[in-house]
């Protein structure tokens, strides 16, 4: 008994090991250095961006609204993303990464037929002329306080598939190494190599599993991070 066991604990690690995403072909890179290397990034509602210390800091002035800021890029169904965020205001806060974000017949979200999202208002993003997923990896907002689990979004609809792990602590002011993993309809995220979100997208409840599109920052108006080293690679099933 005590053979078959340490068998059957083996062949669980043997497995856990092989379905371990490997990253592909180096896709995206920016350090967020300067205000050059961010000149085609797309800023919606009152946010603003700064560098310091060749960091690109991120916040509203006088938490006047919430925000979200757009890579250009669109990135494949399957991939890799990884950046560093540093909180520099741990009273309140919550910082959200949008991803698979295309308009409901497929187009950008930049599309001339997509309503303009210029307020930040954030059901321009969950229940407007979009989908997308989301995950809220930072959460300590103020009509939420203390909640501190990192949420799993489907969009269009704000549906909440998955509460998650506890995400980036509220009272961190140190750097964390953030990955987010895409493969098909299998959906994974890591704090500091913690894992906070695991989830598979049926392709059913919700409808059709979300393949490429945009990737977006977003943070409530009360947040006011600082984040560098933003990395994407295409990314391949295990064999």
């Amino acid at each position: 008994m005590r053979n078959v066991l340490f068998f059957f604990m083996i062949l669980i690690s043997y497995n856990s090991l092989s379905q371990e995403v490997k990253k592909g072909k180096l896709i995206y890179d920016n350090n967020f250095a300067s205000e050059k290397n961010l000149a085609d990034w797309i800023m919606e509602g009152p946010g603003k961006i700064e560098f310091i210390n060749n960091v690109m800091e991120m916040y509203s002035p006088n938490e006047e609204g919430h925000h979200v800021f757009w890579c250009p890029n669109d990135f494949p169904k399957d991939f890799i993303a990884e950046w560093d965020a540093k909180n520099f205001e741990t009273d309140a806060g919550l910082c959200i990464i949008f991803f698979a974000a295309k308009g409901l017949n497929g187009q950008s979200i930049f599309d001339t037929s997509i309503p303009k999202r210029s307020t930040g208002v954030f059901t321009d993003y969950t229940k407007g002329a979009m989908n997308c997923y989301h995950i809220s990896y930072y959460a300590n907002a103020k009509d939420d306080a203390h909640r501190e689990t990192a949420n799993l979004r489907k969009n269009k609809g704000f549906n909440l598939v998955l509460t998650g792990e506890k995400g980036i602590s509220m009272e961190s002011t140190s750097w964390n190494h953030m990955k987010l993993v895409k493969l098909n309809d299998q959906i994974t995220m890591y704090a500091d190599d913690r894992k906070i979100i695991d989830w598979t997208d049926d392709g059913v409840k919700y409808g059709a599993v979300l393949n490429d599109g945009k990737i977006g920052f977003r943070q409530m108006k009360w947040t006011h991070f600082a984040y560098k080293n933003f990395k994407v690679w295409n990314c391949n099933a295990p064999k």
